[in-house]
């Protein structure tokens, strides 16, 4: 979602820097955001927070919201689901963001997405396959129908362990990835890859 329909990056700076006051973090912004795409938690611990995860991922989902305003679609974005809706293709979201973040900004743009994937207490996140392999099976869709779009080095790992397609959205938010056969340089590519 973030990085790839939409760029969310200023959101996240302030609300980081909420959470670097409230709770006297010397973590800056860009430490948290190298790590961007894993669960929030996760990115705690990799950027060595170990106490008051949960009030610090409170706080940071409050603080975000405060700043939603600040997330915008990338370029084409909003025209390219509609005409892929428009071709019968089911259009699904993984995300690391939390789930009441997530259909809030869904709602914002109108957009209709089945299925909503966000991170579940007991099930694994990314760049784990957990929650992709029990939608698919919930939903009894085949892996060799399904593509990932990912800007993350996380996204590739997940889509590989899952064993399904991955386009790499090049745009976004994460390092290069070499060797990548599939990738987009704006999200308006997508449609002549996957019709």
């Amino acid at each position: 979602m973030d990085g790839v329909l939409f760029d969310s990056k200023l959101n996240m700076k302030l609300a980081w820097s909420d959470v670097e006051l409230k709770f006297k973090i010397k973590k800056n912004f860009n430490e948290y955001f190298k790590n961007i795409g894993l669960p929030f938690k996760n990115i705690l611990k990799k950027i060595n927070i170990k106490k008051n995860l949960d009030e610090i991922e409170k706080y940071y989902q409050k603080s975000s919201l405060k700043y939603f305003k600040k997330i915008k679609p990338y370029p084409g974005v909003l025209k390219t689901l509609k005409k892929l809706s428009k071709k019968n293709i089911a259009l699904g979201i993984f995300t690391s963001k939390h789930r009441l973040r997530t259909l809030k900004l869904l709602k914002k743009f109108d957009l209709k997405f089945q299925p909503i994937i966000t991170p579940l207490k007991g099930i694994r996140g990314k760049p784990f396959p957990d929650q992709i392999n029990k939608t698919l099976k919930k939903f009894k869709i085949s892996k060799k129908n399904v593509i990932y779009v990912g800007d993350m080095y996380v996204d590739y790992l997940v889509a590989k362990r899952s064993g399904v397609k991955f386009i790499y959205a090049d745009y976004g938010y994460g390092k290069k990835i070499a060797n990548i056969s599939k990738k987009i340089t704006s999200f308006k590519q997508i449609e002549k890859l996957i019709s």
